[in-house]
Parts: C-alpha cells; structure tokens; sequence
C-alpha cells in the first residue's frame, strides 16, 4: 500500500476490514458511520469552536527541567510526552481527517494535546508538523498541573487554568521564586486519570473505560487509586535541596512502550520495559484442569483466566485495538501436535477475521479484548465508525473459565501434554501494516501475562 493518498488508504483500510471482499462498505450500502454521525465536533470545555485560551500562556517541560530534572527525565520517557509524535496516533488521526474533511478533528486532540485544541491551534486539516512545541508536546507538565478542577470524568473533563497556581498533591509544598504551588486532593483521585482516560466517542459510544471500570472495582473502597500502581511512590525531594517526603513517578508506566525507535534511549527502554513486565507479572494468572481418558476420544479441557487486579478490567484502555488471547498447545508423547489454538499465522496475526493468510481459521479463538461493531453489525477497529462496543474482558478480581475440546486418536501416545498461555500485545501486526507502518512490527511487544501446563495420562480401554 505504499504510495497511498489518505483517502485511498482510507478506502483500502474500510474495505479489508469488513474481511468481506465483495461487500459494500458500510457508505456504500448506506452507512451509518460518517453519515449519520455529527459532521463536526466541538465541545465548550474540550474541543471549543472559538479558543478559550492562549497557548503562549503555558510553558512547556523544558521550563520546568532545571528545578525538576528527575519529574523531566521521567515524563520525556513516557506515553505522555509521545502523545503527539505517536505514528500510529497520528496515522489514525488522519483517517479520521479522511473520513469527515477535518470536521472532527478536535475529538481526539482533546485530551492528547488539550492546550493545543482549547488554544485554537487544531483546526479542520491541521498539519502535525504545523503545530507549535506547546503542541506537539502533548499532555506535557502544565496540561495537568495547571489543572483548576474537573468538570467531568472523560473526553478531556480537565478545567485549565493558565493564571493559576502550579497544583500537585503535595501538601505544604516547598516554596518557589517561578511559581506559586498550592496542594490539591484531585491529584490523589483516579478522578483526575479518568478525565481523559476515560473516552466517549462523538456518537456517544463508550470506547475506553478504565475509570468508570475502577469506579465499580473493589479498588474504589479499598484502595488503590490509578497513582498508585501506574504513579508509584519513592523517598524525594521536588527540587534539588528541596524537602524529602513520598513523591511519584512520572514515567506513567502502563502497557506500552514507544513503537518508534529513536523516541527514548536504549537504556530507558529497557528500563521501561522491566518496569512494564514487572506491573503485568501481577496481573493474571491461569489454571489448567483435564481429566484422564481412553485414547480416541477427546481431552475437555478447562482453562480459567483470573483476572488478579482490583482496579480494572483485564484488558483495560483501548480494548478494541489490543490483542490479549489463550494459545492452547496439545502435543502427545512423540511431540506430535494434536490441537492448537491461539497460535500466530506466518504473518504474526491471529487466524481470525483479519488475517489475510488464513482469515477465521481458529475457530476456538478466545479473545479477552472488545470489538467495535458498525451499525450492520460488523466489526470495525476505526472509532468513528462504531455505533456498538461489546466487551469480553474481564472485571477487577473476577475469573473466566473457557473449554477446549483437544482430540486424540486410537493411536495416540500418552500423557498428553497441554500447555496454555495468556497472551497480550499492543498492536495487532494487520492494523501496524493498513496504515503503512509495517517497519514498526518488529517492535511490538508481545506479554505471556500467565502460563500453565498438564500432563493428561491416556488410559487404556
């Protein structure tokens, strides 16, 4: 697909992702999507048609490197300071421009860079590279700690205030000749992440829910809020020489690392990858229960998914465009695979709807993400296009069991061997290489967040 205009890749995009060659797509058959749904989209607080403050009157991180330079080095590295230069963000963020010539193109920069869109700067068409650094930084220091209150919790539900205090949750801040400081109860509040992390789509269609998640988990009497597992604690002082007390960190650590290459230094991704491996090591666990049987009939085989977070879902976020999966591998005494599920085409995609080598030939595929679903009902990845989203996840503290049905023969040579795995990654390689960005594949992270294995005697008629 090289050498795509937006519209064409566009187009190109819709057409495989229906995964039905000779359909229509959903405007050719009278489509629901980019018809039916607001042709513009503005918001008074967050994506207002007339700016309602000035960008100038923020400053951006660099301002704020010599007296915080452990709070710099840490957000530099983080999701939050890739916000705006994020390609695949980007290249999504256009196909939307496609999809309505502009019209919506304050919906997502809303929350990823809401000093930019409150400030006028992302009109119909605008040019990432056209943006000035405030901008481009994304949701930079002054995006949350010029924070005055929170209106509502998602779609950017942040009230900014450029006149005001610089406001943390540190109680009796240390004094400063550049700003005033004042403490705030919000900052300690999962409240404040759910102001943007939590998103609508302009049809109203819930998309990402991680703080409504946490509102009905067991987290929300007993604790923790987001800060504390995705901002965690250490002895510091703010500034050089400045009172030691508990201060987090700012490196926002999630599932994510930054798909560019050149975006961190080697030495912080692999920082950032440990720190990762080390949150998802605490997230599931899995359990594997076959009961012995004679050879030629088949293994019932039960797989439960525990989700071991208190906090939210397994997965969370944008459920709809990760990929968090069981593989099944059933091989007898010889090594001979007898069932397989869960397992990665030559491409590296999941053998189902997507895939271009063996489009739905996992039958038993169990998939814990979300689907979006168009008005016909087909699944699409592409937000504007959803006027459903159904969710497979699974709540805070809350397990799944799922059954596989592994075949033996007459001939097969026990125990049989079955080995599951729980399996996640950011970005599915098909979606990476519609929208021209297959050099980033190699780069996707995939997670065994559990694993489990059974030897299955085979006994004798």
């Amino acid at each position: 697909m090289r050498g795509l205009t937006p519209l064409a890749l566009s187009s190109a995009l819709l057409l495989a992702l229906t995964g039905c060659p000779d359909s229509p797509s959903p405007n050719d058959a009278g489509g629901d999507s980019a018809v039916d749904a607001p042709m513009s989209y503005h918001d008074p607080l967050s994506a207002p048609a007339e700016p309602t403050l000035t960008p100038s009157s923020f400053s951006g991180a660099s301002a704020c490197k010599d007296c915080h330079p452990g709070q710099y080095a840490e957000w530099r590295t983080s999701m939050h300071a890739y916000s705006m230069v994020d390609p695949v963000y980007r290249q999504l963020v256009r196909l939307r421009q496609t999809a309505f010539d502009g019209a919506q193109d304050q919906f997502c920069l809303q929350c990823h860079s809401a000093i930019a869109t409150r400030g006028g700067e992302i009109v119909p068409n605008f040019a990432f590279e056209d943006l000035s650094p405030i901008a481009l930084e994304g949701i930079t220091c002054e995006s949350c700690h010029r924070v005055a209150s929170i209106a509502r919790p998602y779609n950017s539900g942040h009230v900014l205030d450029p006149d005001g205090p610089i406001r943390g949750p540190l109680r009796n801040p240390d004094v400063s000749v550049y700003h005033e400081s004042e403490y705030s109860p919000m900052f300690e509040s999962s409240e404040f992440c759910g102001a943007c992390h939590d998103v609508r789509e302009a049809n109203g269609v819930p998309l990402e829910r991680p703080y409504q998640e946490w509102v009905q988990s067991p987290a929300q009497t007993a604790g923790p809020t987001c800060q504390g597992c995705h901002m965690p604690t250490y002895r510091g002082a703010t500034v050089p020489g400045g009172t030691e007390r508990d201060l987090h960190r700012h490196r926002f650590v999630g599932l994510d690392l930054p798909l560019s290459p050149n975006f961190i230094s080697p030495d912080d991704e692999a920082a950032m990858a440990t720190e990762i491996r080390d949150l998802l090591g605490t997230a599931a666990s899995l359990e594997i229960h076959a009961q012995s049987r004679q050879p030629g009939t088949r293994l019932d085989t039960l797989v439960t998914v525990h989700n071991l977070i208190n906090g939210h879902n397994l997965p969370t976020g944008s459920t709809f465009l990760r990929q968090i999966w069981i593989e099944v591998i059933a091989q007898d005494a010889l090594g001979r695979v007898l069932y397989e599920t869960g397992t990665l085409d030559a491409n590296g995609d999941l053998r189902d709807r997507y895939s271009a080598l063996d489009p739905y030939g996992d039958s038993d595929l169990v998939s814990l993400g979300s689907r979006l679903l168009d008005a016909h009902g087909e699944p699409t990845v592409l937000s504007w296009e959803a006027a459903e989203h159904v969710s497979s996840t699974i709540p805070a503290l809350q397990a799944r069991t799922f059954t596989f049905f592994v075949p033996t023969a007459a001939d097969t040579t026990g125990p049989v061997t079955i080995t599951a795995r729980l399996r996640l990654r950011t970005h599915p390689p098909f979606l990476l290489r519609l929208l021209e960005l297959d050099e980033l594949i190699d780069r996707v992270q995939t997670y065994d967040l559990a694993s489990a294995t059974v030897d299955v005697d085979l006994s004798p008629p």
